[in-house]
């Protein structure tokens, strides 16, 4: 490339930039995860290892390669860290894969470094980005997820009556009763 007018000879681009178009009068930044070494005329995708990734270019033209972040997964090469996806999660630094939340947790957010615990009365299967109400029969009622991730339906004490889903037993009022359970 030749920056300005008048000189005797082209240069060539610097460790970090590339050109790959004739008569140019700049050359273009190396995209982050890319190789570029001194007079690049292309950009060369980076070596890294699944669990890490490239984002710069130093100055010997090699990109560095560091550990994914966590909520990230990283599946090497030049590709850039991948946020992990609702339902899922990424611990720690430097893993290659998100994983899915178990039974009986949840993530709604995007690039979670963990899942969090589904409520009593809900449920959370495998990789759920949401609680989602229990579905109880009317008589019954949920108060706890167990390692399944479905909630626990339970008949409804005497003295209460249960709608069903994840609602709680409501206590009869005065002047109603229900003697026997389930109802």
């Amino acid at each position: 490339f030749a920056a300005t007018p008048g000189l005797s000879k082209c240069e060539r681009c610097s460790a970090g930039f590339y050109q790959k178009a004739s008569g140019a009068a700049e050359c273009l930044r190396c995209k982050p995860g890319s190789l570029c070494p001194l007079g690049a005329s292309l950009e060369l995708p980076a070596a890294c290892e699944p669990g890490t990734y490239a984002n710069a270019t130093d100055d010997d033209g090699d990109p560095d390669c560091f550990d994914c972040p966590a909520g990230s997964s990283c599946g090497g090469g030049a590709a850039p860290p991948a946020e992990c996806s609702p339902g899922a999660f990424a611990a720690t630094p430097g893993l290659s894969k998100c994983e899915r939340c178990s039974a009986g947790f949840y993530q709604k957010a995007s690039g979670a470094a963990e899942c969090l615990r589904c409520k009593p009365g809900s449920l959370c299967p495998l990789g759920a980005s949401l609680e989602l109400p229990a579905a109880c029969e009317p008589g019954t009622y949920a108060n706890a997820t167990d390692d399944d991730g479905d909630p626990d339906c339970f008949d409804c004490p005497a003295g209460s009556s249960c709608g069903g889903g994840a609602a709680p037993p409501a206590e009869c009022s005065p002047g109603a009763f229900a003697a026997t359970p389930g109802l």
